[in-house]
């Protein structure tokens, strides 16, 4: 396994291999930058150097970023795009007639009953009047700050694949996570904490669990690390718990394991898994100052802690799904994302939902929309909402983007009497900051919200992840890695940067 630079093919004539693959493996300094020099020099490189960090392969930016940071907002299960954030009168109008999608549809289980319109109002906001549902209200806001994708295509109705597809690109398991990607090619903004870093459901992991953030065949320490800040040890193994083991017995433990690694490495220079497994002992010991720190909310002012809604912690709750506790759950990642955002984190993901758990505690909702969605949507938007405001006015959210993600939307149509069926022919992302337009509603569905309106233009989720690499200043068709002699990236063989949402 060999990884190639992140610049295009025509290099090669200018730069033999065997030099650059030497400049790019002795370092991502002194050799990385006089690589880009060269680069330069030669007219191969069409953007100057840029601070973008230390350890990434893209060493001189395709195009001037407009972000450096992203939080990606995944909701496991599948929200349903027609009760959130895409308004269709005709459900309305037709609530409880036979549905007619004037050709045969595959229903993944039974949902194919009557038009149900949406048991959420929808209102308009902002100046651009975005129509939005009661169940994301404090999402009315920031509607002017958002551009909203209405024409989203999957592949698969089935959970598992739709997850990766849109966590990794591809459907199938083994392939690196869009936050890995970003890592490998940008490096770290910081020592003291990962690159890249993920904010699961305090029940458990969605579909996949850990693959989706898996760094896969990239370099080991491109991986998302799993923090949970509800429990009473949110990092796993970061800190030693017997009571045996001493701060200083613990310094030495590693010290000594660090050089026994070393050792064994100047006999395998080749092995990049052994130098991954240094650089991540190296970053736990740092980790051990900075993360704590970072977890600790207690130096929040009481303002920015009532607009996550956290101003009533140890409040108890009902074993029922409820709108105060997901509040509580998902504001908490939120504030959280900001505080590792700002401490210098590339990609920080959160995930709201758990796998297949019932009752629901999830967004798939195939027995009753309100009962399930409505807490799920609500706490998500008080938490995004406040995460969006919070950044804006820390100035951090021109430089940073933020993306909601789901698997794929629910059909328009019935399930039994409240709930509603997959639906991956069609459903909503959205994006802000980070150089993206706001108050653009882009691509929109056809009147039933089943399939996009114009059937020959979809979006699918290659042009998202082109989107968000361009802005931050890379070409997705340069960001590649050598695997099993293909050229691999993060949007395979497509994608396109969708240029109505970038300013």
């Amino acid at each position: 396994m060999t990884h190639r630079s992140a610049f295009p093919h025509d290099c090669a004539s200018a730069i033999s291999q065997t030099r650059r693959d030497f400049l790019w493996r002795t370092g991502g300094g002194f050799a990385g930058v006089a690589l880009a020099a060269m680069l330069q020099r030669d007219g191969l490189a069409d953007v100057a150097p840029s601070p973008i960090g230390s350890g990434g392969v893209v060493q001189v930016l395709h195009y001037p970023p407009k972000a450096t940071r992203v939080v990606q907002l995944f909701m496991g299960g599948a929200a349903s795009h027609i009760d959130l954030f895409d308004h269709k009168p005709d459900l309305e109008k037709h609530h409880g007639e036979a549905s007619d999608f004037g050709e045969h549809v595959e229903a993944f289980q039974n949902g194919l009953g009557p038009w149900m319109k949406s048991p959420f109002s929808f209102r308009s906001y902002g100046q651009s009047g975005k129509m939005i549902s009661d169940a994301v209200e404090p999402l009315g806001d920031c509607v002017d700050d958002i551009a909203f994708v209405h024409n989203m295509i999957g592949k698969t109705g089935v959970h598992s694949q739709a997850t990766y597809l849109q966590a990794t690109g591809f459907q199938d398991p083994g392939f690196p996570g869009m936050g890995a990607w970003i890592s490998y090619g940008l490096g770290s903004l910081t020592d003291n904490l990962p690159t890249f870093v993920v904010l699961p459901d305090h029940r458990g992991f969605a579909s996949n669990g850990p693959k989706n953030w898996s760094s896969a065949f990239l370099p080991t320490q491109t991986q998302g690390t799993a923090i949970f800040p509800q429990r009473a040890n949110p990092i796993e193994d970061l800190l030693p718990h017997a009571g045996f083991v001493t701060q200083e017995s613990d310094r030495e433990g590693v010290a000594l394991l660090n050089q026994l690694n070393r050792e064994y490495q100047q006999q395998r220079s080749d092995d990049s898994r052994l130098e991954a497994r240094i650089r991540s002992y190296e970053l736990a010991a740092k980790m051990q100052l900075t993360a704590p720190m970072t977890l600790d909310l207690s130096d929040e002012p009481e303002h920015i802690m009532k607009m996550y809604g956290l101003d009533t912690p140890g409040k108890s709750y009902p074993d029922e799904i409820n709108v105060p506790e997901e509040i509580e759950y998902f504001g908490r990642k939120c504030l959280i994302a900001r505080r590792l955002l700002e401490r210098g984190v590339r990609f920080v993901q959160v995930w709201s939902g758990n796998d297949n758990s019932f009752p629901r505690r999830n967004w798939d909702s195939h027995e009753d929309i309100e009962r399930d969605h409505k807490p799920l949507a609500y706490g998500m938007a008080v938490g995004a909402a406040a995460l969006i405001k919070d950044l804006k006015q820390r100035g951090l959210l021109n430089e940073t983007i933020v993306l909601w993600t789901t698997e794929f939307g629910r059909m328009p149509s019935t399930q039994g009497s409240k709930g509603r069926d997959h639906n991956p022919y069609v459903f909503t992302n959205w994006l802000c900051g980070g150089g993206i337009r706001g108050g653009v509603s882009y691509g929109p569905s056809d009147e039933w919200g089943y399939k996009p309106l114009d059937r020959s233009n979809p979006t699918q989720v290659y042009d998202i992840h082109a989107t968000i690499l361009h802005q931050l200043g890379i070409d997705h068709e340069r960001l590649t890695f050598r695997h099993n002699g293909i050229d691999r990236r993060l949007t395979d063989v497509h994608g396109r940067v969708i240029k109505d949402l970038v300013s």
